[in-house]
């Protein structure tokens, strides 16, 4: 992989990371405001409690997400960026367009698919 190559991958995941960061202290203010509601019958417990599971799943997405960001970035780092985690073969630069925290390969990645990794 090229220079400039590496150097956008990386500004790119740079730029996700500090979205998702912005993101989970959002979701976060978003539950403690849920927390704070004077619920006055099942109706809007109901509702607050669909939102707190909501709130909760997105944060679990992004922090995984944040997590293999991360390690892209540290691979970036360690010389180790866009080999795949399975067959150590380079990652194609179209997939990490679509996915720049790409672990595996497209192929591998069906692979990890059909055994739930």
């Amino acid at each position: 992989m090229r220079e400039s190559e590496l150097k956008f991958f990386e500004e790119t995941l740079r730029a996700r990371k500090e979205q998702i960061q912005k993101n989970l202290h959002g979701v976060e203010e978003e539950i403690d405001q849920l927390r704070g509601l004077e619920l006055n019958d099942e109706g809007d417990y109901a509702s607050v409690s669909n939102d707190n599971m909501v709130e909760n799943a997105i944060g679990c997405q992004q922090e995984l997400e944040l997590h293999e960001i991360e390690i892209a970035l540290e691979k970036i780092k360690n010389g180790s960026y866009n080999v795949c985690e399975m067959c150590e073969e380079p990652i194609g630069i179209q997939r990490l367009k679509v996915k720049p925290h790409a672990k595996y390969c497209i192929d591998c990645r069906e692979i990890a698919e059909k055994n739930g990794k």
